[in-house]
């Protein structure tokens, strides 16, 4: 499994952008209030954050090998999916909320401080979560092999 990739998170919190705000903006037309989310959403995005690095921290320790217990395989597969997981909803409720946030920001009547903060709010709540995934992700990552073996094995003509 190949790490997060820059391109496809900036991909994920774009989308997130046009999503949060389109998604507001077609809410509104309706005759709706606006979306605004609640604020045990960062709260909740801040403890998964917490959650999936405590997880992988064992598998950094066995990685570097400081851990005095076998390291299961698949719980270490486990781990990584679920980090890299992580870092792109991470990403994606990063863009949604600031998309709600921009949305309430640009409209024609303010909307009141305490409703764009929670739109702000999720968007800190979701970078939390996705430097957790991403630092999961590096506690997972496996060394480089040793280079000098690899020069050994080619043969030259």
């Amino acid at each position: 499994m190949k790490r997060t990739h820059f391109s496809t998170l900036l991909a994920f919190v774009l989308g997130g952008v046009v999503i949060g705000y389109l998604g507001d903006l077609a809410i509104v037309n309706t005759g709706a209030k606006a979306l605004v989310p609640p604020l045990s959403l960062p709260i909740t995005l801040l403890g998964v954050a917490v959650i999936v690095v405590l997880l992988a921290w064992p598998i950094r320790r066995a990685v570097k090998g400081r851990a005095t217990k076998h390291l299961d395989p698949f719980r270490a597969m486990r781990v990584a999916v679920l980090a890299k997981a992580c870092s792109l909803s991470g990403a994606l409720v990063l863009g949604v909320g600031l998309g709600i946030g921009l949305f309430l920001l640009t409209r024609s009547v303010v909307a009141p401080a305490g409703t764009v903060w929670l739109a702000f709010a999720t968007a800190i709540g979701a970078a939390l979560l996705l430097a957790g995934g991403l630092l999961a992700e590096w506690f997972c990552t496996l060394p480089p092999d040793d280079p000098d073996s690899e020069k050994e094995e080619h043969a030259h003509a």
